[in-house]
């Protein structure tokens, strides 16, 4: 079975009980051992057009599709933003903080003040008190998969995946041999034949396990998505 196709059924919901502005939010980077955590963030409110033909949440597109749809989403939504927390603030703060932090930033860089926000996911780490927002992200709503059924976050999934994508291709020109143009970052076989040969750096995550792809050794080797 396909996944289905991302709508504004959510997005629509909180318009009607009466929010002006829904941000859909979303992550990437989170099981790479290399290079930054990333959320975007996409803004719609009641005058928002119908989804953009093609779109859909990041992992599910070719790296030129979702390239093409960056300027898309740029004229189709109200605003948008994405916001970064680096390898040394995922080593400090634990990842799920960093993740907080990033989407905290991607927040502060809009022109546009939204009052709810729908996240991927079952846990809300952009929204609690003692995070990084301090208690003034808007109310959060999560959704399991929202990253394949609301448009505002599978856009946001698509600018959060080609920013961070850029960033790690410019990284592999500064420190070659980890193949970081291919395999951004995640821990794939070449990227860990890198690591052992010239060992780690600064755009490492020096607390994880490396060959795991996190930082408690549950996840499987060779792991690349987003």
């Amino acid at each position: 079975m396909s996944p289905p196709r991302p709508s504004l059924r959510a997005e629509k919901a909180l318009l009607r009980a009466g929010r002006t502005a829904v941000a859909g939010v979303d992550e990437v980077g989170r099981g790479a051992p290399a290079g930054p955590v990333t959320c975007g963030v996409v803004v719609v409110d009641a005058t928002v057009g119908p989804v953009p033909v093609g779109l859909r949440d990041s992992k599910l597109l070719t790296p030129a599709a979702r390239r093409a749809l960056v300027d898309v989403v740029d004229r189709w939504c109200l605003d948008h933003a994405v916001g970064h927390a680096s390898a040394a603030e995922v080593d400090a703060l634990g990842l799920t903080a960093a993740l907080g932090l990033a989407g905290v930033r991607a927040l502060g860089a809009l022109s546009v003040r939204p009052d709810a926000v729908l996240l991927d996911g079952s846990h809300d780490w952009l929204g609690p008190p003692d995070g990084p927002g301090g208690g003034a992200v808007p109310p959060v709503t999560t959704r399991v998969r929202a990253d394949q059924t609301c448009a505002s976050v599978a856009a946001a999934s698509v600018l959060a995946k080609v920013a961070r994508d850029g960033i790690m291709v410019d990284l592999d020109g500064q420190h070659p041999g980890y193949g970081w143009a291919a395999n951004k970052g995640y821990g794939t076989g070449d990227h860990l034949a890198g690591v052992e040969r010239l060992g780690l750096t600064v755009h490492h995550r020096h607390t994880w396990r490396f060959g795991t792809g996190d930082p408690d050794g549950t996840g499987p080797p060779g792991r690349q998505d987003r």
